[in-house]
């Protein structure tokens, strides 16, 4: 599917790929036509120790994603005896997504985790499986995206990315009305998914 195709709804979500590891993160603006429907949505969702989501589209459609994804990836490493590759998850929610492409969840995911290394995919409604390096999605991915043209470089670490993933959201937020209200950040690394705190992010903003 072209991206212009594609149905960038009011959010805007940013995945980086790092040395060390994966940086998921986004604004907390939930629209409703031109109405701010809510101010504290969070769009970066965990789905296994090592393995997180941020969605932009609608959020039914989007807990219904993170409830399957979960409880597969649950029945997978209970009958398997093993984590579950980040590869794989991504191959299990793109089948998800394809087999409901007459019917389907008005998402655009960002995926990213940490096995052996550091991965990052996007996926769209239609189950497409696209590996990253930077990506951003939502209706303030234009901005965003003039930003990581900019600035993200390969081989850098979580470190080094953060300031970057901040200043795409931070440009998002000013120019697309659809996104604002703070942000929400996660990195998963080798010691799995953590979830930065307010405090961390507002520290980042100053």
């Amino acid at each position: 599917m072209a991206y212009e195709d594609l149905p960038k709804k009011g959010t805007t979500t940013v995945g980086l790929l790092c040395s060390d590891g994966v940086i998921l993160a986004s604004e907390k603006r939930a629209t409703m036509g031109n109405l701010i429907a809510n101010k504290e949505i969070d769009k970066v969702l965990q789905i296994a120790d090592h393995i997180g989501i941020t969605i932009a589209g609608l959020v039914g459609d989007a807990q219904v994603i993170q409830r399957i994804m979960k409880a597969q990836i649950a029945l997978y490493e209970v009958q398997r005896d093993r984590r579950i590759s980040v590869q794989a998850a991504g191959t299990l929610l793109a089948n998800i997504l394809q087999e409901n492409k007459y019917f389907p969840y008005w998402l655009q995911i960002i995926l990213g985790g940490y096995d052996s290394s550091p991965r990052l995919y996007s996926l769209d409604m239609s189950g497409s499986l696209i590996e990253e390096k930077s990506v951003s999605t939502g209706s303030g991915s234009p901005v965003a995206y003039g930003v990581l043209e900019a600035r993200y470089k390969e081989g850098k670490t979580v470190k080094e990315n953060i300031p970057i993933a901040v200043e795409a959201l931070s440009a998002a937020m000013e120019r697309d009305a659809f996104s604002g209200n703070g942000i929400n950040m996660a990195v998963i690394d080798s010691k799995g998914f953590r979830k930065l705190s307010d405090e961390e992010v507002k520290a980042l903003l100053k």
